[in-house]
């Protein structure tokens, strides 16, 4: 995976935590600064973690699914994406409309960074990816655009969670379908 690749698949897996970020601005309109980075914190945290468990978990059944690897990214961004599309149209996702606690914010954390395991598990089968600089880059991208959809929904009241739910959900499915058809047709 190219670095490009990588930055897409971070903007995709975001997009959770930046509706929620967002829903979070919305709903807890008096949150302080320290509060704000607290949120941000959280879920680029977690979208770090979770990828590395992922990654060290797929690593360990790697000689299992090797010859598999482009059919997994293929199923497993492509479910991701789908269900985010889907929770977004169906209305699934969830309106937090009470104050932000730490155990709230742990839930979330968790919550929106459950794709990031399956996403780590498929980095594993795959030979090009350095899990460190791309953990990074995903928890990275997740601290900025939660801090960033925290102020939107602080400051403009719109609510664009929906939305960036389905641009996320396009996003993974798009590199699924990359990932397979570079394997099929294009590998040595």
């Amino acid at each position: 995976m190219s670095i490009i690749d990588i930055i897409l698949v971070a903007i995709g897996l975001s997009m959770d935590a930046f509706a929620v970020s967002i829903t979070n601005g919305l709903c807890c309109q008096h949150l302080r600064r320290s509060q704000m980075l607290s949120v941000a914190v959280c879920f680029g945290g977690f979208q770090a973690l979770m990828p590395t468990i992922g990654y060290f978990l797929g690593k360990a059944f790697k000689s299992y699914i090797s010859a598999l690897d482009h059919y997994i990214a293929l199923i497993l961004l492509g479910y991701i994406g789908g269900k985010m599309i889907f929770d977004a149209l169906t209305g699934s996702a969830e309106e937090h409309s009470y104050a932000l606690t730490a155990k709230l914010l742990l839930m979330q954390g968790v919550a929106t960074s459950i794709d990031a395991l399956a996403v780590g598990v498929s980095f594993a089968t795959l030979p090009d990816v350095q899990i460190v600089p791309a953990v990074l880059l995903i928890g990275g991208i997740t601290f900025l655009l939660s801090l960033t959809g925290v102020l939107i929904g602080k400051k403009t009241g719109q609510k664009l969670g929906s939305r960036a739910q389905i641009v996320g959900g396009l996003i993974l499915i798009g590199i699924g379908i990359k990932i397979f058809v570079e394997h099929m047709f294009f590998s040595a």
